[in-house]
């Protein structure tokens, strides 16, 4: 059974919790749950505005005014993103059972956020090439995404974990190259759907999605749009697995 720990919600200093307090605390967690004295464990939170820089990251890809917001070099897969307000963010603190492997974790992870969007009648999916969870280009948008992810498993156990827009302020992604894409969007459900969709509405959608792809049973996947490579790589045949030492003894 997967325990969800609700840590830090809302959108001032006082009520969202700093970033690095919540990766100390996943570090005590994940410590915890890798020496069997807690229960596999999801902390949800929103943070303060702070931008993250995950391994991959180019020194360009990086905010040159970043407003204010701190810059946070970070152990996980991935490029640079933004955490803030309105974002919900889930960081799975999990054991991996051993008949599933790293992409089968990361593939739940981003079902679970396009499962959420599908409950406000928003219609994602993955693209083989990127990582997180993207809606189609249409007429007036470029392709754009909605979820993030990037995650670090270390002696068996998940740490970092999703990100999903609800109601962001989306000025703060004008100031960097989202995930290193340069030629695709980035957006919200409360863009999406027109009206205001506060984190506090999207909670407890998520929270179920997650209980249910963290049963590790068979789940039906959903259907990926065309594959398309970050621009500068080649084209690949399956997502990109944005995972940092995923080694089950590192």
């Amino acid at each position: 059974m997967t325990a969800f720990e609700v840590v830090g919600l809302g959108d001032s200093p006082a009520r969202a919790i700093d970033y690095l307090e919540a990766w100390d605390l996943q570090r005590v967690v994940h410590a915890e749950v890798v020496d069997g004295t807690r229960a596999d464990t999801v902390l949800l939170l929103e943070h303060p505005p702070t931008y993250t820089a995950g391994k991959r990251t180019d020194p360009h890809e990086r905010p040159a005014d970043p407003g204010g917001a701190p810059v946070i070099d970070v152990d996980r897969g991935g490029k640079i993103t933004y955490h803030g307000p309105g974002q919900l963010v889930a960081y799975p603190i999990v054991r991996l059972p051993q008949h599933v492997l790293v992409v089968d974790f990361v593939r739940r992870m981003e079902e679970a956020m396009i499962a959420t969007c599908a409950g406000f009648g928003i219609e994602t999916a993955r693209v083989p090439g990127r990582s997180g969870v993207w809606l189609r280009a249409d007429a007036t948008r470029p392709e754009r995404k909605i979820g993030a992810i990037g995650i670090r498993v270390s002696r068996g156990v998940t740490m970092h974990g999703i990100s999903l827009n609800c109601d962001v302020d989306m000025s703060w992604y004008d100031r960097f190259v989202p995930c290193g894409i340069s030629d695709a969007g980035v957006t919200s459900l409360s863009l999406e759907t027109g009206r205001e969709v506060p984190v506090t509405e999207v909670l407890p959608v998520l929270q179920r999605e997650l209980e249910r792809l963290l049963r590790w049973e068979e789940y039906a996947a959903t259907p990926d749009y065309e594959p398309r490579p970050e621009p500068g790589r080649a084209a690949v045949g399956g997502p990109r697995i944005e995972v940092l030492s995923p080694s089950r003894t590192s």
